[in-house]
């Protein structure tokens, strides 16, 4: 199975998941704790822990296209949330 993985820098990574969990949670099962988060979706699973100074993102798929479109939602998600454009680096 696929998967990536991206370190994103974050003033404030727990409330930042907190956000991402309430987007998401209105149509994907989301399993929340403190300081971690797990997210279902179609394409596969993102894992999103929060870390000193920065949020740590971790997606599995089934296949490499799905990892793409996982990816995508996922950037697409933290910039909407963000409200400006970010230099995602995914590391496979």
């Amino acid at each position: 199975m696929p998967i990536s993985r991206a370190e994103i820098p974050a003033e404030d990574a727990h409330g930042l998941i907190e956000r991402l969990c309430d987007e998401w949670s209105n149509a994907q099962p989301v399993d929340r704790e403190e300081t971690m988060a797990r997210v279902s979706f179609d394409e596969g699973t993102c894992l999103l822990e929060a870390g000193e100074g920065r949020l740590v993102v971790a997606v599995e798929t089934l296949d490499d296209g799905s990892l793409d479109q996982l990816e995508g939602k996922v950037n697409a998600t933290l910039e909407n949330l963000s409200g400006v454009s970010l230099d995602i680096v995914w590391e496979n």
